[in-house]
Parts: structure tokens; C-alpha cells; sequence
């Protein structure tokens, strides 16, 4: 498993939505790739309206942190993981 793959299944975390490219979509279905998972296996599930995007575990392989949370896919699509805050 490669290195940043550790650290985007930290960001992961309680991820209740993805900052993709500026857009905020509803994350539907979150798998971080660890060594059970191949290329194609689908790890990442999003929704903005009618709009449903899939990502496999070969589209998040060797993304880069880039700084406040972002990561840079090699497809260069810029993403970030959100989770909703609890207030009590």
C-alpha cells in the first residue's frame, strides 16, 4: 500500500462530504484502498444533485497532500475531505 494512501484514509475519517474542484458533494460511499483492494475496486462514491461521481482506488492512488487539507489527484483534480460539525 503507498504511503499516501495512509494519509488519505486518515482524512477520511467521519467524511461527510468532498470538496471536488470547488464543488461540495455528498459523500455516498467511502472505502479507503488498503491491501485487499485492486485498481479498479471502487473506493469513493459522491453526490451533488443529479450528479454521481465514482472514483476507484486507481484514482486515488499516488494523490499528493497539497496543504489545508487538500490533495491533488494525478487526474489533477483538486479534493478535500469535510465532515459535519457537531455542536452541543
Amino acid at each position: 500500500m503507498k504511503t499516501n494512501l495512509i494519509v488519505l484514509a486518515d482524512a477520511t475519517q467521519g467524511v461527510d462530504f468532498v470538496q471536488l474542484n470547488g464543488i461540495v458533494f455528498e459523500a455516498g460511499y467511502v472505502r479507503m484502498p488498503d491491501e485487499s483492494t485492486v485498481a479498479d475496486d471502487v473506493v469513493m462514491e459522491l453526490r451533488h444533485g443529479d450528479t454521481e461521481l465514482a472514483f476507484t482506488r486507481e484514482d486515488l492512488d499516488d494523490a499528493q497532500a497539497v496543504g489545508d487539507g487538500y490533495y491533488r489527484l494525478k487526474s489533477g483534480a483538486l479534493l478535500r475531505f469535510l465532515a459535519t460539525a457537531t455542536v452541543h
